[in-house]
């Protein structure tokens, strides 16, 4: 992190981008702006190929610049389903046409992320950041047994969507008070936690590089606090809704809608203590655009998924720096450092530059993202971006 008055006194920032630097430093020398290192989010949406009405690499890739993000995996519930690499070059195509952030994708474990048989992982292997199930979750015990090992063989991490079908029972919100009073179907947090401990047990057995999605559960913190503990390589994310919100905000609107659901405050707190202690590893967005369509039918009808890529900085500053919950050093650790030393992305050379001073409204009619759905419409934060650099290229610059 590099604060200035106006000035630029990093000389390996400015080697970057002298010329933009200097144009908006120029034009706020009376503020205190702050440069940060580019985040990472290693679990985004960006609907292409195959739904692309929701999404579309490049725009996804201009919110994710604007939120101040170089670098971001995108997960395989795709059409096709990237299992194969034919398959999968159909993506890498697409990518490389945008080129604006750098965009790596998930391979999936199984064909079709059907559960049933393994994708090609060999022939994934170099082109992927490691392999995943998303949006569903590999149920049959025995299929992820034999993910782990072939994953393991070929040095990849496998990415669990955490989620045991059998104890869901419709459900669509937490299990809770919320639901309870307004007639709706609930999940239990053991639909999680549960198959956590499944796959805890597998990768004692196997020895492979475990990576826990969304993670939302005291129970499922206090697991992953415990196989840490015992030596396990595994790592886990939460989000920054799970971190902020829990089910005594929700409302009637799609917009807090998502998968796994915001969960009691009590898991909240948890989560907040995993990422202090280094239980959870990682913030991640699940960035997950739909079309307003599908996302205007209330919580009982809406398809899961809200947008983060653009609110997640400040919801996070704002939330919990600003709160004193944790320090900004931390934020930047989890947000940048942590999720590009474990999924090996670490020659991303980027930057943003905000001013962490500056308050606003949040209105999704100004995002970049096709997707318009989030839970902080109308939150009142802190922290702007100006300008976002990648490898030297001005890959966003607010409007002046």
């Amino acid at each position: 992190m590099e604060k200035t008055n106006g000035k630029i006194n990093n000389p390996s920032i400015t080697a970057l981008n002298n010329s933009d630097l200097r144009g908006i430093f120029s034009l706020f020398s009376d503020k205190d702006l702050t440069v940060l290192p580019g985040f990472c989010d290693v679990h985004v949406h960006f609907r292409e190929p195959g739904f692309s009405y929701k999404e579309t690499i490049e725009t996804g890739s201009m919110a994710a610049a604007r939120g101040g993000y170089t670098t971001v995996c995108t997960m395989p519930n795709l059409k096709p389903v990237p299992d194969s690499l034919e398959k999968l070059k159909l993506q890498l195509s697409l990518i490389d046409k945008c080129n604006l952030i750098k965009v790596v994708p998930f391979g999936s474990i199984t064909k079709g992320e059907m559960g049933e048989e393994l994708s090609e992982m060999q022939n994934l292997a170099p082109f992927v950041a490691g392999f995943s199930d998303d949006g569903r979750g590999v149920q049959n015990e025995e299929i992820m047994y034999q993910a782990m090992l072939y994953a393991k063989s070929l040095d990849k991490i496998i990415v669990a969507h955490a989620e045991d079908n059998t104890l869901l029972f419709g459900g669509y919100i937490n299990e809770g008070e919320y639901q309870k009073a307004n007639g709706h179907k609930g999940i239990c947090s053991e639909s999680e936690w549960r198959q956590i401990e499944r796959d805890l047990y597998l990768v004692e057995q196997t020895g492979v590089k475990y990576h826990v999605c969304h993670v939302s559960t005291l129970e499922s913190v206090e697991l992953l606090r415990d196989a840490k503990k015992s030596g396990l390589d595994v790592t886990a994310e939460t989000a920054p809704h799970y971190l902020t919100l829990c089910d005594k905000d929700l409302i009637e609107d799609g917009r807090f809608k998502m998968n796994p659901p915001l969960r009691s405050e009590k898991d909240k707190n948890a989560l907040i203590q995993g990422v202090i202690d280094g239980t959870i590893d990682m913030i991640a967005t699940d960035h997950a655009p739909h079309s307003l369509e599908e996302k205007s039918k209330g919580l009982k009808g809406s398809l899961m998924g809200v947008v983060g890529l653009e609110t997640a900085f400040p919801i996070l500053y704002t939330k919990l720096v600003k709160e004193n919950i944790i320090d900004l050093e931390k934020l930047i650790k989890v947000m940048c450092y942590n999720p590009r030393q474990r999924f090996n992305l670490t020659e991303d050379e980027g930057f943003s530059v905000w001013d962490l001073n500056e308050k606003y409204t949040i209105d999704p009619k100004d995002f970049l993202s096709m997707g318009k759905s989030t839970p902080f419409k109308g939150e009142m934060v802190y922290g702007k971006n100006y300008l976002t650099v990648l490898n030297g290229k001005t890959v966003f610059k607010e409007k002046i």
